[in-house]
């Protein structure tokens, strides 16, 4: 059983999601920068070494973060309607 919480208030483990995935996508977003300040993408891919570990780095954090956001997001709304 899932304990309760007042109205208003979000459960910890949908706090921990949120929280996780907000750093994610910043972690993601941040490698993105990287890749633009390592001298951006040519047809061949980045200039520079920081800028293929940026790459890399985005494309597993972007789409990770980004599910992870939508199913918190998808949690909290559930749980404010079980409240």
């Amino acid at each position: 059983m899932a304990p309760s919480v007042q109205r208003g208030e979000m459960r910890r483990d949908t706090r921990a999601i949120l929280r996780v995935a907000a750093a994610i996508d910043v972690a993601g977003l941040l490698c993105a920068a990287a890749v633009w300040a390592s001298g951006g993408m040519t047809k061949h891919g980045p200039h520079g070494n920081l800028g293929w570990f940026g790459l890399i780095v985005a494309l597993g954090c972007l789409p990770t973060g980004t599910f992870f956001l939508i199913l918190g997001f998808a949690k909290w709304l559930g749980d404010r309607s079980r409240a």
